[in-house]
């Protein structure tokens, strides 16, 4: 591997442990609710979040400067991108309970974060390993690994959603649940997706 070649994978590796900075926030603020606090932990989040923007700006600006890249530059503007959605869409989680003036969690939504955390740290297996991708034996264990926690985060969707029907509250808060519970499920979504491109990838250049 030319000596050039290891910041590409080092950045994907940074933006991979803010995810998971991210989603350990997401969990921290959520086991210590306060409706109060709101603003100020989505400052913080913001601060996180602005980290990953950041890391997802040095891999545009060394794209752009590039003559020679270890895969298609599209290929790591691509996975740039998905992987920056991880910490975007966490950050859109805490968005919605400060949008719907939401006073107290759900025990469906901890456990939603914390899922997200382990997707968030199978990602981070996965970049620490996408740099020898070519001779990588745990590669593909991971990857079906996140799918496998994605598909576990569909199931605790549909039996969230379906536990508004059948419980029902307020309208608003019928709602408000709704929509926390999509955007959960959009985070899980989001490490899949980075693990496809990742997947996708590797079948390019093998």
């Amino acid at each position: 591997m030319a000596k050039g070649d290891k910041f590409y994978f080092d950045n994907f590796v940074e933006t991979t442990k803010i995810s998971k900075e991210a989603a350990e926030y997401l969990v921290t603020c959520l086991e210590h609710y306060n409706p109060d606090d709101i603003e100020d932990m989505l400052k913080n989040m913001h601060e996180i979040e602005n980290r990953a923007d950041v890391k997802k700006h040095e891999m545009s600006e060394a794209l752009v400067k590039a003559f020679v890249t270890p895969v298609d530059r599209e290929d790591l503007a691509m996975l740039s991108h998905n992987l920056d959605q991880v910490t975007d869409r966490i950050e859109e989680v805490l968005q919605k309970f400060y949008i719907y003036n939401i006073q107290t969690v759900e025990p469906s939504s901890l456990e939603f974060a914390r899922k997200l955390v382990h997707s968030c740290e199978l990602l981070c297996e996965l970049m620490a390993e996408f740099e020898n991708f070519k001779r990588s034996k745990k590669i593909k264990s991971l990857i079906i690994a996140l799918n496998d926690v994605e598909e576990e985060c569909d199931q605790m969707f549909l039996h969230s959603m379906r536990a508004i029907s059948k419980n029902p509250a307020d309208a608003y808060t019928a709602i408000s649940l709704c929509k926390i519970y999509d955007c959960f499920e959009a985070c899980a979504d989001a490490c899949e997706h980075a693990s496809e491109c990742v997947e996708t990838v590797i079948m390019k250049n093998t």
